[in-house]
């Protein structure tokens, strides 16, 4: 009875760790596509919330922190126009969130419109008033998305 009533326990520890970590999980996931529509919009009041203050920017053209991210989105010197998500992956350590999205990226960049493949890193830490990116790293793929 005592061995029943123990792996019952566990299961139920298990189960729910499980459906938290899920839940995490998930909310990262939304919140990065709430990031791309933010981006896609130029929202820059709600892009700088969800900056911290510390965050870093990885481009094919160069790395920045947050001011310089919020001017080139305000400015239209990028313009992320779409981002078409296919695949995406989260690892929870911690109070820290590692997102890999595999997209394909419609943008504005210096005035002329690009596509491109791209494995996108995002990182986020939770503080206490909720989460934030703490990094954006763009990796071009050699090969075409489809």
């Amino acid at each position: 009875m005592k061995k029943s009533f123990f792996g019952l326990l566990l299961l139920i520890l298990f189960t729910t760790n499980t459906f938290a970590q899920n839940a995490v999980e998930q909310e990262i996931i939304q919140l990065s596509k709430q990031k791309w529509q933010w981006m896609a919009d130029k929202n820059v009041d709600r892009l700088a919330t969800l900056f911290d203050d510390k965050s870093v920017f990885v481009h094919m053209g160069g790395s920045w922190g947050k001011t310089q991210e919020i001017n080139i989105i305000k400015s239209g010197g990028i313009h992320y126009k779409k981002a078409d998500i296919h695949e995406v992956s989260v690892n929870i350590i911690g109070n820290t969130a590692i997102l890999l999205n595999k997209i394909t990226l419609l943008a504005v960049v210096g005035g002329n419109e690009v596509t491109n493949p791209f494995i996108v890193t995002e990182v986020y830490v939770k503080e206490h008033d909720g989460w934030k990116l703490g990094s954006l790293s763009f990796t071009k793929l050699m090969t075409p998305e489809h």
